[in-house]
C-alpha cells in the first residue's frame, strides 16, 4: 500500500464584501457573481445604507459593491456618513457619476448589465490594492491617511507624539512636523490603535511610546507637557505597564 501524500492546504484571499442596491433583482445579479468569484465572501446583501452600515458596525468589510442612486440615502451619502471607508466599487446604470465617484477614491465603477470579465477586472484591482495596503503595512508600519490643506498625507502612527484639539480641528504632532486635519477628536481616535493612543485630556491623544515622565497633572514629551485629566492618570499608568 502507498501512504497517502501529504497535501498542503492552501489559503486563498478573501475579501470581505456586501452589496447595497434598493434593486432586488440587481442584488440578487451581483451576489451571485461574488459567491461565485474564488476571492470573495459576501458578508451580506442589503436594499438600503442603513441597514448596510448596522452590518459594517459588527462585521469587518473590505468591499462595497454600491449602487449611486437608491432612495432616502443615496450612495455618496452613505459614504459621507461612513468614518472608516472600504474600497468602493460603484455600480450604476449612468455614465455620468464616474466623475464624482473618483472623488471617492473609488476602486471601480461598474456600469448596468454588469459583464463577468468587466467584474472580474474589477475585483482583481480590488485584491492588487488590498495586498498592496498589506505590504505596506509589514514593511513601513501602521499608517493613517489624513487631509490637511486639500492634500492627502500619510502618516506614520509610530511617528505621531499627540493629537491635540484646535477648534473645529485637530492638530496632528509628528516628529517631522504638525497638520491640521478637519476632524473631532473622537472621529480621529477612531482610527488610531488602542494599545498605543490613549485619551488622557478631552484636548489631546498621546502616543504613549513617547511618554518621557508624568506625574499626577501632566505627561512630558520632549519639551511638551500634556495635560491629564484627574481620572485619566490611572489609565496612563496601565498603558505604561502592559506597553
Amino acid at each position: 500500500m502507498f501512504a497517502a501524500p501529504n497535501l498542503l492546504k492552501v489559503t486563498i484571499m478573501k475579501l470581505n464584501c456586501v452589496v447595497v442596491d434598493d434593486s432586488s433583482i440587481q442584488r440578487m445579479i451581483i451576489a451571485k457573481l461574488v459567491n461565485n468569484h474564488p476571492n470573495l465572501h459576501l458578508v451580506g446583501d442589503f436594499s438600503n445604507a442603513i441597514e448596510a452600515k448596522n452590518c459594517m458596525s459588527v462585521h469587518t468589510v473590505d468591499l462595497i459593491f454600491l449602487d449611486i442612486e437608491m432612495p432616502v440615502i443615496s450612495g455618496f451619502d452613505f459614504l459621507d456618513g461612513l468614518k472608516v471607508k472600504p474600497q468602493i466599487i460603484f455600480i450604476t446604470s449612468k455614465a455620468e457619476y464616474a466623475l464624482k465617484a473618483f472623488d471617492y477614491d473609488a476602486t471601480d465603477y461598474l456600469q448596468k448589465p454588469i459583464a463577468l470579465d468587466r467584474f472580474n477586472a474589477s475585483v482583481k484591482r480590488a485584491m492588487d490594492f488590498h495586498m498592496l495596503k498589506q505590504e505596506n503595512r509589514e514593511e513601513e508600519g501602521e499608517h493613517i491617511f489624513i487631509k490637511s490643506n486639500l492634500k492627502k498625507l500619510k502618516v506614520y502612527t509610530n511617528k505621531i507624539k499627540w493629537i491635540e484639539a484646535y477648534g473645529d480641528y485637530v492638530k496632528v504632532v509628528t516628529e517631522e512636523d504638525s497638520n491640521l486635519v478637519l476632524s473631532t477628536m473622537k472621529s480621529f481616535e477612531k482610527d488610531l490603535s488602542k494599545d498605543k493612543f490613549i485619551r488622557v485630556h478631552k484636548s489631546y491623544i498621546i502616543n504613549i511610546d513617547k511618554v518621557e515622565r508624568f506625574n499626577s497633572k501632566f505627561a512630558e514629551i520632549g519639551v511638551t507637557k500634556i495635560p491629564l485629566s484627574r481620572n485619566k492618570k490611572e489609565d496612563l499608568v496601565k498603558a505604561l505597564a502592559i506597553a
